[in-house]
């Protein structure tokens, strides 16, 4: 007490201090000392009203707890007395046993007694609810039926009370009473049959559903009423619990389940589309089913069944059930597509589970899926195989076809724009375009498999295509007069590659999501260009066959005297790039340039061949004139073919070589055989030795000369012009022309 004292003394002096800082504080100390004043009286006053409420608390409990004390001891005292009463009337309690024999014989008298009429008329009862039941009156046969379990029900009952181990009377009831559950089969049998009918039924007879649903919900209480009096008195009448609610429903799932697999009128030996029928009739009943059963049937059951959602369900398992069956039969690749495209897209699309009339009472998106996963992998690749080993079928037999249409005594048909073509590139996308849209029916992403799928098959048929091309030719040459329409055949070859390409660009446009090119695309892009290629050759070794006698005649004595080989060269490519005007673009330009560059090279091959040796300047002129005439015939022949820009350079090279021949002085041969190195580097020195040998006057020295300050000063060649030497080769010196050099040698 002292330290607070202290320490409230403390508090005091330093809030003193605090208030009287300044000299003119001092005036207002009364008015200080009176606020601290009231301060303190208020505080006083709340703290005595604080004392006085939890001393009236403390009184009130006080109160309270001596009045719990009186009430105690008074509860005590009766306790006492009823515990006395309670020993004193023992005995007389077991005094009473005969009172509540007497009681319990009672009620088992009053029992037999109320039962007794049905008791002795139960025959009479149970013909005539037989008969009942013959006339489908069910609510009247029941009802009978009920009144004589009840009678059986309570006598058993009544002596399991009395003496529940005397099974002799128990069984006298039951053999009495045996008839009872015979009409309880019966009438169940009846049940059933209504609901197996109940498609029927519900739109010919609804109350008679009405009826039926209603006996089981009277059965369902009697069953839980019996359930409940077993858990209390551990009896239960024979035949408890029935159980109908379930048996009803089980019976519906069975009818279902018949109705679904009832559809299947035909068998694949008799009809080719047994499948396809049988799955429209499988859509078509359950939605008429399920229709009925929206519109109907939901009105006929309690509403606690969810009668519709339970049908839904039922139809949907029996469906699915269905389908896992035939699923595992051995299905042709036709019926794996008919099979996956009803399963995946019309079982849920608005022609069936999605119709707009059902979507109100169900989710189909909550649907189990009708097959596994594995079973529709199972089903695609067995598809896969099957449709692997047809195309491979298809594409060979298509060819065979194709292929024995080359043999034909006629032209080949031609397009709109009158090119050359066969029918097999509109059989063979015909197939692929047949089999994506089945694809496309069943799934995206196995439209892209079966896709990529025929663009793997078509780059092996088209490796095949190349192949019998080839063949083709070599059969040609064995007999240059069969086939009759060879060139022809071989245009439509050519034109087929082009159409290939459009028909492949166009199934990937319609087909595929993915604008990527794959390797496929690179590998069929190569083979049609090579067979495109090699057709193109093909057919320009049959011009240059007509050509080679020619040709033979160029650069030879007769060439120089008069000789008409050229302009027969020129009328023979043109009468035949007259068919050739048949191939498509961009084949029909690259071959006019091919054709082009093998007549310069076979022109240069005849000069590096030294046929020929001029003998003097008159010779060379004239020799010279010639080529370059000739040049000019080659330019204005492919000039009018359109063979494109290479036309002056390769035909220059034809006059580049005549102004080497046609040069007078020799000093200036350098330059001008420097001249032309610079136009075509891939000129050889075997060439310019060629050259200067057929020139006829250049000397041993001059050649020596010119070789070696070519090789000093070589040009690079870039690769970015065609070659025209890089094929030609010259021939090598024979032993006669090395002897004649050899004593010209000695002779000097």
């Amino acid at each position: 007490m002292e330290e607070t004292s202290r320490e409230a003394v403390a508090t005091a002096v330093q809030r003193v201090a605090g208030m009287l800082q300044r000299s003119d504080q001092l005036d207002k100390v009364e008015q200080y000392r009176r606020r601290e004043a009231r301060k303190k009286a208020s505080v006083e006053a709340r703290l005595k009203a604080a004392i006085q409420s939890q001393l009236d608390g403390v009184r009130t409990g006080l109160t309270q707890l001596h009045s719990a004390l009186l009430d105690v001891k008074d509860i005590q005292g009766s306790l006492a007395d009823v515990s006395k009463d309670w020993r004193q009337s023992i005995n007389t309690i077991e005094n009473l046993k005969d009172v509540k024999d007497a009681v319990v014989q009672h009620s088992q008298l009053a029992s037999a007694v109320e039962n007794l009429k049905n008791i002795f008329s139960v025959p009479q009862i149970v013909s005539g609810t037989k008969l009942l039941i013959e006339q489908a009156e069910l609510l009247q046969a029941h009802r009978k039926l009920m009144e004589l379990e009840c009678s059986r029900d309570d006598l058993m009952y009544e002596q399991y009370r009395m003496d529940s181990k005397n099974t002799s009377d128990m069984n006298l009831i039951s053999i009495y009473f045996e008839d009872v559950q015979e009409l309880s089969d019966e009438l169940a049998k009846q049940l059933w049959m209504v609901l197996q009918r109940a498609m029927v039924t519900v739109r010919r007879d609804p109350t008679m559903l009405v009826s039926v649903i209603r006996i089981i919900e009277r059965e369902e209480k009697i069953d839980r009423r019996m359930v409940d009096r077993k858990k209390q008195t551990g009896f239960i009448p024979p035949g408890r619990p029935k159980r109908w609610k379930d048996k009803m429903f089980q019976v519906l799932e069975g009818t279902v389940s018949t109705r679904i697999e009832g559809t299947q009128s035909v068998t694949r030996e008799a009809d080719k589309m047994w499948l396809v029928r049988l799955l429209e009739i499988t859509r078509k009943y359950v939605l008429d089913d399920l229709i009925i059963v929206k519109n109907l049937m939901v009105q006929c059951f309690p509403q606690h069944y969810n009668t519709f959602n339970r049908f839904f369900g039922l139809y949907h398992n029996a469906v699915s059930t269905r389908v896992t069956e035939l699923a595992a039969e051995d299905l042709e690749a036709n019926e794996i597509v008919s099979m996956l495209t009803w399963v995946l897209n019309t079982y849920k699309s608005t022609e069936m589970m999605g119709h707009p009339e059902l979507l109100s009472e169900c989710d189909i998106n909550q649907l189990e899926p009708l097959l596994p996963q594995d079973v529709v992998n199972d089903l695609l690749s067995k598809y896969v195989q099957t449709f692997t080993s047809n195309i491979t079928g298809w594409l060979r037999k298509a060819l065979e076809t194709d292929k024995k249409d080359w043999q034909k005594e006629t032209e080949p048909e031609a397009d709109q724009d009158g090119y050359y073509q066969t029918t097999l590139p509109a059989i063979v996308f015909q197939m692929f375009e047949q089999n994506l849209q089945v694809a496309a029916q069943i799934d995206g992403d196995f439209k892209e498999q079966v896709l990529k799928l025929c663009l793997k098959q078509m780059n092996t048929f088209l490796i095949r295509y190349r192949e019998e091309a080839g063949t083709y030719k070599e059969e040609h040459l064995r007999d240059r007069q069969l086939p009759q329409c060879y060139v022809q055949y071989m245009i439509a070859i050519i034109n087929n590659c082009q159409t290939f390409k459009e028909s492949i660009n166009s199934l990937k446009r319609k087909y595929s999501q993915s604008s990527e090119p794959t390797d496929s695309d690179a590998a069929i892009e190569r083979t049609l260009n090579e067979v495109a290629k090699e057709g193109c050759q093909f057919l320009l070794d049959e011009v240059f066959l007509d050509l080679e006698h020619h040709l033979t005649e160029l650069l030879t004595r007769k060439w120089v005297t008069g000789s008409h080989a050229v302009d027969t060269i020129c009328v023979t490519v043109e009468d035949y790039f007259n068919d050739f005007n048949k191939i498509k673009k961009p084949f029909n330009q690259e071959m006019t340039s091919e054709a082009l560059r093998r007549v310069v090279v076979e022109y240069i091959k005849a000069v590096m061949q030294k046929r020929i040796t001029f003998k003097n300047a008159d010779e060379r002129r004239e020799g010279a004139d010639r080529m370059i005439k000739e040049a000019e015939q080659f330019k204005f022949l492919f000039r009018k073919l359109a063979a494109g820009e290479d036309t002056d350079r390769l035909c220059g090279a034809i006059a580049a070589i005549a102004e080497v021949f046609k040069l007078t002085d020799p000093t200036l041969l350098f330059l001008e055989v420097t001249t032309l190195v610079s136009k075509y580097p891939d000129i050889r020195e075997e060439h310019i030795q060629a050259l200067l040998a057929v020139r006829g006057d250049a000397s041993r020295e001059m050649r020596q000369m010119i070789i070696g300050t070519l090789s000093e000063n070589k040009v690079s060649y870039s690769g970015l012009t065609q070659p025209i030497f890089k094929d030609i080769t010259v021939p090598t010196m024979t032993m006669t022309t090395m002897t004649s050099m050899a004593t010209a040698k000695l002779l000097k």
